[in-house]
């Protein structure tokens, strides 16, 4: 049973660290992004990020879109492959995850915001992209409604965005040293639900085999990884991580 060598890997290891894509949190009814005919991006086409910056027409639609579209992300709740994760962290066996995703479950589950390494940021905040003024997303909703805009930061009257990394947009620079930091010191990367086709964040399951960790690699479909992975699960995230971490 694959649960159970995954289970043994876990075992043996003194530093798991984590490495979770979109497919951890469809099982909570977030669809991703990619999967032909049912991402995200094959629906509605991203905004690019010097788009976003270059027109106020461009941001108000990005608003648009967040205020009038699903709320997806507000409903959704951590589900059993979150929970196992934050088990293995609480109790020291991992020591981190780095997650590409944005919907903020994993520190949902119960992890602690700095043992979540965050490469393309946070959907459920928005903050000013010059002073870094952080805004809640519902007083922003309230002026939305009431004036059918968001204004410019006002502190410093800076561009005010959602905290996610756009399309186009620059990695952040603390989180990459700190997922690079994590991956070298680690001796077991598990990779949960990730594709492993966006780069420069899927680099980090390589570097970490390269430094001579475990690698497992938790995902329904194949990655280009798989033939480098000392175990390969294609099965649901929930009961194989469930099982091993001894979440029900």
């Amino acid at each position: 049973m694959s649960a159970d060598a995954l289970k043994e890997l876990i075992d043996r290891s003194k530093r798991i660290v984590f490495f979770s894509g979109a497919g951890i949190s469809t099982e909570s009814g977030i669809p991703d992004f990619r999967s032909p005919g049912t991402g995200i991006w094959n629906k509605m086409k991203p905004i690019q990020f010097q788009d976003f910056m270059a027109s106020d027409a461009t941001r108000q639609e990005s608003w648009r879109r967040r205020f009038e579209g699903e709320r997806v992300i507000e409903n959704a709740k951590p589900n059993r492959g979150h929970h196992a994760v934050a088990k293995l962290i609480q109790t020291g066996k991992a020591s981190a995850i780095i997650t590409q995703n944005v919907d903020n479950l994993h520190q949902d589950s119960g992890i602690e915001p700095h043992r979540v390494i965050e490469l393309h940021g946070n959907a459920t905040y928005a903050h000013c992209l010059h002073c870094h003024l952080r805004y809640e997303l519902a007083d922003l909703e309230a002026g939305w409604k009431r004036i059918g805009r968001v204004d410019p930061c006002t502190r410093c009257g800076g561009i005010i965005k959602s905290a996610t990394i756009s399309f186009g947009q620059s990695m952040p620079e603390d989180a990459m040293a700190r997922a690079e930091e994590e991956t070298g010191a680690c001796d077991l990367m598990i990779v949960l639900g990730s594709s492993l086709v966006v780069y420069p964040a899927a680099g980090f399951p390589e570097y970490a085999k390269r430094r001579g960790a475990r690698l497992a690699i938790v995902n329904r479909e194949e990655t280009s990884l798989d033939e480098i992975a000392d175990l390969v699960v294609h099965e649901g995230i929930g009961v194989t991580m469930g099982y091993a971490a001894g979440v029900n």
